[in-house]
């Protein structure tokens, strides 16, 4: 498991630590992180957890991990510093992994909580999930998803010209490699929080997504892509403001 961070929420990031180290068997973790930071730097080492210089930006961090653990590992997944894995999420996408060889990403549910860590909701990707995102929404959670390494070869590397949609646009790469497999079961929680990229960033990251869309579209649909990709927009910032009124109750 790969956790680029830059350390400024460290109470986060030891929750999200320590939920990939409670998974059985224990996984390696590999932390992409400003080395001068010596609060992160103790931590790891506390808990022996290899860790990489930060290289500058998130989707850089990514590759980072992802080149020094790809030779080592038949499966790589990454999560944001205050995400969660839930009890057994490891075990469940691996297992899923397994049992489809075929498929190149195993994924599942997602709860949604607030920066107290209180459930807001649970977001419960069905099987057309995969296809959705082509044209939609990306309703496959990039917390508790697994990439078969594998497959993650053939893809390349995360494009890092991408600020928001990094996780989308090798989403469709791996789609054309094979079959995602949907495991139903709630792998990981999501913090909803002003501070996180795309909450913070809406407009941006809408923009970005739609752009990362429109090129992996046959041609011939191209020109036609605005024609959903405006209601698209509209009910993805709707159901944004729904799940910030949903926290703000929560904290209340």
């Amino acid at each position: 498991m790969i956790i680029p961070t830059l350390g400024e929420r460290i109470d986060l990031l030891k929750l999200s630590l320590e939920s990939i180290i409670s998974q059985q068997p224990r996984p390696d973790i590999v932390l992409v992180c400003p080395l001068k930071n010596t609060a992160i730097v103790n931590m790891a080492k506390k808990l022996k957890i290899v860790m990489l210089e930060d290289p500058g930006s998130l989707t850089a961090a990514i590759n980072t991990g992802i080149a020094y653990a790809k030779d080592k590992y038949d499966f790589i997944g990454w999560m944001g510093d205050d995400d969660l894995l839930s009890p057994n999420s490891l075990q469940t996408s691996v297992a899923a992994l397994d049992n489809h060889p075929r498929a190149t990403v195993a994924f599942g549910y997602c709860d949604y909580i607030d920066d107290d860590g209180h459930k807001i909701f649970t977001s419960m990707a069905g099987d057309l999930a995969p296809w959705i995102m082509t044209w939609g929404p990306d309703l496959v959670p990039l917390p508790g998803s697994l990439i078969r390494r594998s497959s993650l070869d053939k893809a390349g590397e995360y494009d890092v010209s991408l600020k928001y949609a990094m996780d989308l646009d090798m989403f469709l790469r791996l789609r054309k490699l094979g079959p995602f497999v949907n495991t139903k079961t709630v792998l990981a929680s999501f913090r909803w929080h002003p501070t996180s990229t795309t909450v913070a960033n809406r407009t941006g990251s809408l923009e970005e997504a739609a752009a990362v869309k429109r090129k992996y579209l046959p041609k011939y649909l191209r020109p036609f892509a605005p024609i959903w990709e405006v209601p698209v927009g509209i009910a993805t910032r709707l159901a944004a403001h729904r799940v910030t009124s949903l926290a703000r109750k929560k904290q209340q």
